[in-house]
């Protein structure tokens, strides 16, 4: 498996733990004031998927500059500029 497709498999895993933190946090304002850990519990879950998510945005990008690169400099050889 790729990084790629793992790193997106991972961030779907989390988006599920990040929606059952918010959905909990929902059950609990229902019940009167929550305890702190219940109100902080889906930002860990949101740091993850902002991570993630950034690499996730950034990957094309970075084959696309990585493919032209080794086009343009094939073999990593110098191209002769001083």
């Amino acid at each position: 498996m790729s990084r790629g497709r793992a790193i997106r498999q991972f961030h779907r895993w989390v988006s599920i733990a990040f929606t059952v933190t918010v959905a909990a946090n929902f059950v609990a304002m229902t019940r009167g004031k929550p305890p702190m850990w219940v109100t902080y519990a889906p930002l860990l879950p949101l740091l993850v998927l902002t991570l993630s998510g950034l690499y996730l945005f950034a990957l094309p990008y970075a084959n696309r500059w990585r493919a032209t690169r080794a086009g343009a400099n094939p073999g990593g050889r110098s191209s002769g500029h001083v």
